[in-house]
């Protein structure tokens, strides 16, 4: 919404979104503002926003901004399985559609050392070992249904004190579920690479990202960028959220924006 106001009277947003529940939110807001004429929504992933400025006959584009993070309503009302507070379906679906794969498929399904290199690799746990090998185990008795049943597999595979460490220790497996389902990483890069493109000179680029394996990518992205003399960033280290905001909004407080400008 304050991009609209600030681009004022005559700026065009594209909005993008793979989540639909998310648009069609977005869509009512606009209509109540009167802005739904400035305004082009698209369902679909950003890591298509090549196809997407084509066929919406997007040009001339001086900014793009990614946010990577997940909406409260996503985590508390979507019912797909994000929160290891809840007990929901094990789903980490995106799309909401529940019709590709699913963080149920991979658990009850995929082999030990696949789960344990994706619970390292992308949710950065050093337990992942121990809570595939539990995951496998326990699977062979029951199906791992519900995100209450994934979290007592990983309680019961983590040591004592780190279960009652600061950090619930089902945070980074769900992380690394998630991202796995929706395939983030990768998207995030293909999307980085047809976003600079689309950019006009000047054009500029803003990531928020929320954890260290998507801001790594961005950084060394925007690096890359820089070292060859087609960008200047505009971040030397990346933004980050005051205790004020992070005091309002407990969920911003691993935010990281970072961004630059097209040469």
């Amino acid at each position: 919404m304050e991009i609209l106001k600030k681009t004022a009277p005559r700026g065009k947003l594209l909005a993008l979104d793979l989540d639909s529940d998310a648009v069609i939110r977005f869509e009512q807001k606009i209509k109540e503002n009167d802005l739904r004429p400035r305004v082009v929504t698209v369902n679909d992933n950003f890591a298509q926003i090549e196809n997407i400025i084509r066929e919406k006959a997007f040009v001339d584009i001086s900014g793009i901004i990614a946010d990577l993070g997940f909406s409260s309503w996503q985590i508390e009302e979507s019912g797909r399985g994000f929160s290891f507070q809840k007990d929901e379906p094990l789903l980490m679906t995106l799309d909401g559609n529940g019709e590709n794969l699913t963080a149920y498929e991979i658990v009850n399904s995929w082999p030990e050392d696949r789960l344990k290199e994706i619970i390292r690799e992308y949710g950065e746990e050093r337990f992942a070992g121990r809570i595939a090998r539990t995951i496998k185990e326990s699977r062979r008795r029951e199906k791992i249904a519900t995100t209450k049943d994934l979290v007592a597999v990983i309680e019961k595979a983590v040591p004592g004190a780190y279960r009652r460490a600061k950090i619930h220790p089902a945070t980074r497996t769900f992380q690394a579920l998630r991202i796995a389902v929706n395939d983030e990483l990768a998207n995030l890069r293909i999307f980085l690479a047809d976003a600079f493109d689309a950019l006009r000179p000047n054009g500029r680029l803003v990531v928020i990202s929320f954890h260290s394996l998507e801001d790594r990518i961005v950084k060394n992205f925007f690096r890359e960028k820089k070292q060859v003399g087609r960008a200047e960033v505009l971040t030397k280290k990346p933004l980050t959220p005051s205790n004020e905001e992070i005091k309002s909004n407990p969920r911003s407080r691993s935010a990281k924006l970072r961004a630059l400008t097209k040469i």
